[in-house]
């Protein structure tokens, strides 16, 4: 929250450069509004240009862009307006220096000059904002898949019965057959056909057993 926070703002501090920058000189006490914005692309001219065509028009694209960032809390957003940014500024400091031969910095307002600064302080400020910023995160989409209603397991028919997956009705779960449940066949004994327990006791067979299953054997009484 506090990273969000703070990336915000100082991604807030970049666009208001950024948009701010076009305003001041940028070049030989010319400012960045008078530059067209085809001359990017065409070539510096000395045709005066107006507001909403001029270089300022991409910074307030960029700057929209960041405060949808910074609602939506989107890093790649706001990262993506901070290379719109550089990317012009750096697109004209190129048609400049072709323009002039050269781009020097000097004292006395002939060369580059604080418009220029500006702009690339804001699509710097921009792109640190992005890097501090911790985004939506694993939190947040848990919970809103957490307050996604979630579809029980429809009800089975009335004439089916309740089989896996489990329902909602009451009552377990079975997993039904229509072939018969095998019947496991007592314990008898070792088999005898096995070598390894052949020489184990047998159990007698009930047919070979003597004695009545019914009742026990008993001691016949004694002769008298």
């Amino acid at each position: 929250m506090i990273r969000n926070i703070l990336g915000s703002l100082v991604a807030l501090a970049g666009a208001a450069s950024a948009v701010l920058s076009p305003f001041r000189d940028w070049y030989a006490g010319r400012a960045g509004q008078d530059y067209r914005l085809e001359d990017l692309f065409g070539g510096i001219t000395a045709a005066e240009s107006g507001v909403l065509v001029s270089i300022l028009l991409p910074f307030l694209a960029a700057a929209l862009l960041v405060i949808v960032g910074v609602v939506l809390r989107s890093r790649l957003v706001v990262a993506l307006a901070g290379l719109v940014v550089l990317g012009f500024t750096i697109l004209w400091m190129v048609r400049q220096g072709q323009a002039a031969g050269s781009l020097v910095v000097a004292g006395d307002g002939s060369g580059l000059q604080v418009g220029v600064v500006n702009a690339l302080a804001g699509g710097l400020l921009m792109l640190i904002g992005a890097l501090l910023m911790s985004g939506r995160g694993r939190r947040g989409r848990q919970s809103r898949r957490e307050r996604e209603p979630v579809e029980p397991y429809a009800a089975p028919a009335a004439d089916q019965v309740d089989t896996w997956p489990p329902t909602q009705e009451p009552g377990m779960s079975v997993q039904t057959s229509p072939w018969p449940e095998p019947e496991v066949d007592p314990y008898t004994g070792p088999d005898p056909r096995d070598p390894r327990t052949r020489s184990y006791p047998q159990a007698p067979h009930p047919e070979d057993d003597p004695r009545d299953p019914v009742h026990p054997p008993h001691r016949p009484p004694p002769q008298g």
